[in-house]
């Protein structure tokens, strides 16, 4: 013959099941620690969704604040070709400038030895 060591659940609802007390304190306890184990992973559930927020939030403001870095470089780039730009222009007109003055003065010496020529020839 075979001997189970299973019941259904049809006999356990007809008969009563009695646990001595030093059992039932044990299966109070366990059910008890169960139920804070229950209560305390479903608040580090929370705890986890709430921190994969934050740390969503805080890779967002990393990739703003890299932007924000590369377009600033790109304008202080901006800026160091204009300023060289600038430079180079500053010492083109100053050549210019050198040039027209020495171009000028010559002018007036050629008009100053003009006049002088027509003086002369004009006393003459």
């Amino acid at each position: 013959m075979m001997s189970l060591n299973a019941f259904s659940q049809n006999d356990t609802l007809n008969k009563k099941i009695q646990l001595t007390k030093p059992v039932a304190k044990l299966v109070v306890k366990d059910l008890i620690s169960g139920d804070g184990l229950k209560l305390e992973l479903k608040t580090l559930n929370e705890l986890l969704v709430e921190t994969n927020g934050k740390l969503e939030t805080q890779t967002l403001l990393v990739s703003n604040l890299q932007t924000q870095v590369i377009n600033y470089q790109t304008i202080i780039d901006q800026k160091d070709l204009q300023l060289g730009t600038s430079s180079e222009l500053s010492k083109e007109l100053e050549k210019q400038l050198k040039k027209e003055a020495r171009a000028k003065k010559l002018y007036k010496i050629g008009t100053t030895v003009g006049a002088a020529a027509v003086l002369l020839l004009l006393i003459q």
